[in-house]
C-alpha cells in the first residue's frame, strides 16, 4: 500500500495564463449556503474534460471560513495525497492556519475531483477494500505475487467499470485548472494557497498554468515533480527508513521503549522478524472485526505515527504489543492512513490516490518490472522499499494510459515558498530542494525537524515566516534555515 503524500493523516492522528492553460469557463457564482460551525458550503460547476469546455460538467465541493478580521482575499488549502479531502482539512481550519491568517484571509477547501464530494472514484466495496489492503505487499513466494497480482487487476478493472468515464480527467492538470475557476469565482485576482505534500504539487502545476495568477503560494513538504514514479517510491520508502531510525533513538530515551540496550541496528532486527512473522502467523485483532493484522496492515500501522513525531508515545505503546502478539493498536493506526471508518467503510482516499497516481506517470508494464525495483529499493530501505514499489501494481493494468507532467519552472510567477522538513519520511527533503530550485521563483525555507511537514507543527520560526509571507508577502531569504524546536 503507497504511504500517503497527505497531510490530512497528521490531522487525523491529532487532528496571465499561459497558452495551454486552457479556455474553461466556471458557472457563473457560487451559490453559499451555512453548512455549520461557521462555515458556508457550495458547488462549482466546471467541465469534465476542459479540452471541452462547453461539454460535460461536474461539481466540485467547496467550504469557506470567513475571515474574522480585515479581509485581504481567500486562501485555498490542499492536505495532499492525492486523494485528501480539501473539504475536510478546510473544516480543520483554526488548526490548519494561524489565527493571524485566518483573520486576514477566508478559508477555502475543494474537494478535487474524483475525491469526496467531487464526483469520487470508485472502485471497491469497503469488503474489497479490506481485502485488497490486506495483500502481503512484499511477496515473498510465487503465490503471494499471484495474489497481490489479481488484487491489483481487480482494483484497475473496478475502476474502469464504475468510474472509466472520470478516469481520463483526474490528473493534476486538470485539477490545477478547476483551482483557477475557483479562484476566479471568489473574486480574487491572483491566487494564496497552502499546499502541503502532494498539494505541493498541485500548486506547483497551477503556478506552471498560470504563472500570472500566483500572489503567494507556500508548499510544504514538497514532491519533486521531476521524477518517476519508481523513483519516487525509492525516495519515500528511504525517508520512511531514516524517520524510523530517528524514533528508534528517541525511543531509547523513553521507559517505555520495547527495545532496551540502544541499538538501532538490534530494534530494526526486531521490527523486521516481527514482520515477517505476521507474514506467517497473524497478530491478533482486539477490534473484533475479523480481519487479520498480517505483515500488510502491521507495516501500515507502523508507518502512521511515523509522519507525525508526537505520535511517537502511540508507536512505542504499538510495537510493545505487537512484539508480545497483539496488533489491534496497529491496526487501529492503519486505519487513519487508509482512512477506514468506524463500521468498517472507507472514503474513496484510496481509490482517488490511485487514480491519480496512475494519470499523473509512466509506469511498468509488467509486473516482472515491478518485481526488479522492489528488489533494488530494498537495497536502502530493506523495511518499506519492497512494499512501496508494489504499491504501484495496479497502475501496471490501468485502463487509462499516463500523461505525466514535463518540466515545472513557472516562468514570470510571484516569489513561491517552498518549506521542507530535513527529516520527513513521507517527502524528503531533497525533494523540497529540488522544487525550490526548478521553480523560478522558488525560495527554500528548512527546518531542522522530524515528521511530515513544518507549518504549524511546533516551530515558531517556520510559522512565523509563512504568516509573513501570506500576509505581508515578505519574501524569506531563499535557503533560510529554521532550527530544531527545544
Amino acid at each position: 500500500m503507497r504511504f500517503r503524500r497527505t497531510a490530512a493523516a497528521l490531522a487525523a492522528l491529532a487532528l496571465s495564463a499561459t497558452a495551454c492553460a486552457g479556455v474553461s469557463r466556471p458557472d457563473t457564482a457560487l451559490d453559499w449556503t451555512d453548512c455549520g460551525d461557521g462555515f458556508e458550503c457550495a458547488k462549482l460547476g466546471v467541465p469534465l474534460d476542459h479540452g471541452k469546455p462547453d461539454g460535460e460538467r461536474i461539481q466540485i465541493s467547496v467550504v469557506r471560513l470567513p475571515a474574522s478580521g480585515e479581509r485581504i482575499g481567500s486562501i485555498l488549502v490542499n492536505p495532499g495525497g492525492p486523494g485528501g479531502s480539501g473539504v475536510e482539512y478546510a473544516r480543520s481550519a483554526r488548526s490548519v492556519l494561524s489565527e493571524a491568517v485566518r483573520a486576514r484571509f477566508d478559508v477555502v477547501g475543494f474537494d478535487p475531483r474524483g475525491v469526496g464530494g467531487s464526483s469520487p472514484v470508485r472502485c471497491l466495496s469497503s469488503s474489497e477494500l479490506d481485502a485488497y489492503i490486506g495483500l502481503d505487499g512484499s511477496p515473498d513466494s510465487p503465490a503471494e505475487v499471484t495474489a497481490l497480482e489479481e488484487g491489483s487487476r481487480r482494483f484497475a478493472d473496478g475502476c474502469r467499470a464504475q468510474s472509466g468515464k472520470l478516469l481520463p480527467h483526474v490528473g493534476t492538470a486538470d485539477a490545477a485548472r478547476d483551482m483557477d475557476l475557483l479562484r476566479a469565482a471568489l473574486g480574487d485576482k491572483g491566487l494564496t494557497y497552502l499546499g502541503k505534500s502532494y498539494g505541493t504539487q498541485l500548486g506547483a502545476v497551477y503556478a506552471d498554468l498560470f504563472p500570472g495568477r500566483v500572489r503567494a503560494l507556500v508548499l510544504d513538504g514538497a514532491v519533486d515533480p521531476s521524477l518517476s514514479p519508481l523513483e519516487l517510491n525509492a525516495a519515500q520508502a528511504h525517508g520512511f527508513e531514516i524517520a524510523l531510525d530517528a524514533f528508534l533513538e528517541d525511543c531509547f530515551t523513553a521507559q517505555d521503549c520495547p527495545f532496551p540496550g540502544g541499538s538501532v541496528k538490534s530494534a530494526r532486527e526486531k521490527i523486521a522478524g516481527l514482520l515477517r512473522e505476521a507474514d506467517r502467523r497473524p497478530l491478533t485483532n482486539g477490534t473484533g472485526d475479523g480481519r487479520q493484522v498480517g505483515e500488510a496492515w502491521t507495516t501500515l500501522g507502523l508507518v502512521t505515527p511515523l509522519y507525525d513525531h508526537q505520535s511517537w508515545p502511540v508507536l512505542r505503546q504499538a510495537l510493545g504489543e505487537a512484539l508480545r502478539g497483539d496488533g489491534t493498536t496497529l491496526l487501529r493506526m492503519a486505519d487513519l492512513l487508509v482512512d477506514r471508518r468506524e463500521g468498517g467503510t472507507y472514503s474513496n482516499q484510496t481509490e482517488a490516490n490511485m487514480a491519480v497516481n496512475c494519470i499523473d506517470g509512466h509506469f511498468p508494464r509488467t509486473s516482472t518490472a515491478l518485481a526488479q525495483a522492489a528488489r533494488d529499493s530494498a537495497v536502502d530501505a530493506p523495511l518499506f522499499g519492497p512494499s512501496v514499489m508494489w504499491s504501484s501494481l495496479p497502475c501496471t493494468y490501468w485502463p487509462v494510459k499516463g500523461t505525466p507532467q514535463q518540466k515545472i519552472d513557472a516562468p514570470g510567477a510571484a516569489p513561491i515558498m517552498v518549506v521542507g522538513t530535513e527529516r520527513d519520511p513521507a517527502t524528503p527533503y531533497e525533494w523540497s530542494k529540488a522544487l525550490a530550485k526548478q521553480l523560478s521563483s522558488g525560495v527554500l525555507v528548512g527546518f531542522d525537524g522530524d515528521g511530515h511537514t513544518a507549518y504549524l507543527t511546533g516551530s515558531a520560526c517556520v510559522d512565523r515566516l509563512v504568516d509573513d509571507y501570506l500576509i505581508k508577502l515578505a519574501v524569506p531569504k531563499d535557503g533560510t534555515r529554521c532550527p530544531k524546536i527545544g
